[in-house]
């Protein structure tokens, strides 16, 4: 792993990374590289804001990965600050390599530096892999997640 590199991503970056978050069931059905302006829109906006923080693994120029992490202070917890992980995705050809608890670790180590008490994500209930990793690096299957689309 001493080729890996993890930094903020890029309006570059932009087309691999859609490609990654489409590259499954339930991303397939979601996201489209058929065009990609409204990416590139939330990218500057997540780029402005320094609570939010949208990286890429790199290895050989090439991006092999990709996860967003929110900042979010709060009263609840004694006004404890948590960070949220959303958008977890690996290159089909890095998957088992380690890379997943790359980032994942990455996250964590960031969160504890700007000074987060609790690190939560959400993963879809169909995701069972998932689970499983999340369970092996130490998280919880602590609450149940209601969303409402709009």
């Amino acid at each position: 792993m001493g080729d890996l590199g993890i930094r903020s991503a890029t309006k570059d970056d932009v087309p691999e990374i859609v490609a990654m978050l489409a590259d499954d069931p339930l991303g397939a059905e979601r996201e489209s590289s058929d065009d990609l302006a409204p990416y590139f829109t939330a990218l500057e906006r997540l780029s402005g804001d320094p609570n939010q923080h949208v990286m890429v693994a790199v290895r050989a120029g090439r991006v092999v990965g990709t996860l967003q992490l929110t900042i979010i202070p709060g009263l609840s917890r004694r006004g404890s600050t948590r960070s949220i992980i959303e958008g977890v995705r690996v290159h089909t050809d890095e998957r088992g390599s380690g890379l997943g608890t790359r980032l994942i670790e990455w996250a964590i180590d960031s969160s504890r530096a700007q000074g987060c008490q609790l690190v939560q994500l959400t993963s879809d209930v169909t995701r069972t892999d998932a689970h499983r990793f999340y369970e092996r690096l130490g998280f919880e299957a602590t609450h149940v997640g209601f969303k409402l689309p709009l």
